[in-house]
């Protein structure tokens, strides 16, 4: 029986499927691509148990997608998938931020303001990965202090498939929009306007939306990992 690698301490599953998701969010492993448990385990030098490991968090994420008697996927949002998303978000989050001005305190704007100082830095950078998530733990932060933990989950889950679409489809440009739309709400929520924070809180996911482009599909562009696991 063949002897499977063995792994090294440094590289442990999270290592692997940090790895493999920057490698996604910055198209070298384009959406559709097979991840083949036997070529990630030679091409990391670890047992296939490992990968699974990987692949299982990178799944939660829903960056890759597991089909029975097929194997893993790298996810490939469509533009409908989008719109059904941003429809049922533009409803939640109205909903999440009335709570959140009726509930919020000084500490927790103080919180959040230093998360939007984190955010506006990542924006403008390179890590993708790092970018997509302050981005949606904007959201998450607000649905935290809102109190409700059904809700929380409801848009953690949402979150989660918006930040693979906004990864694949969302410019570095647009990000940065994004991060000035946070701040213009936050404004907004600290004085008690209510309409004024929910009527942005909409425009600012349509903006994400709209700013979407499915046109230039990264499935047809050709990364090595992607020929790698081929």
């Amino acid at each position: 029986m063949k002897k499977e690698p063995t792994s090294t301490p440094e590289q442990t599953g999270e290592d692997i499927a940090a790895d493999i998701a920057h490698a996604i969010t910055t198209h070298r492993l384009p959406p559709g691509t097979r991840l083949r448990e036997e070529a990630l385990a030679r091409a990391y030098g670890v047992s296939r148990t490992k990968i699974r490991a990987a692949l299982l968090m990178l799944s939660k994420d829903k960056l890759i997608t597991t089909i029975p008697d097929k194997g893993a996927f790298v996810s490939k949002p469509t533009a409908e998938e989008a719109r059904d998303i941003f429809a049922v978000r533009r409803i939640l989050e109205t909903a999440m931020v009335r709570e959140f001005i009726a509930r919020a305190t000084p500490a927790d704007y103080r919180r959040i303001e230093q998360h939007l100082k984190n955010e506006r830095k990542s924006a403008a950078g390179e890590d993708v990965q790092l970018r997509n998530h302050l981005l949606a733990d904007f959201h998450l932060l607000l649905a935290e202090v809102a109190g409700n933990a059904v809700l929380t989950e409801m848009l953690r889950e949402l979150s989660a498939r918006s930040s693979v679409i906004t990864a694949f489809y969302q410019s570095t440009m647009d990000a940065v929009c994004s991060s000035d739309e946070h701040r213009e709400f936050l404004r907004a929520a600290r004085k008690g306007d209510v309409e004024a924070a929910c009527a942005l809180m909409v425009r600012h996911l349509e903006h994400v939306e709209q700013a979407l482009n499915f046109r230039d599909d990264p499935s047809s562009r050709n990364g090595l990992i992607a020929a790698l696991l081929s």
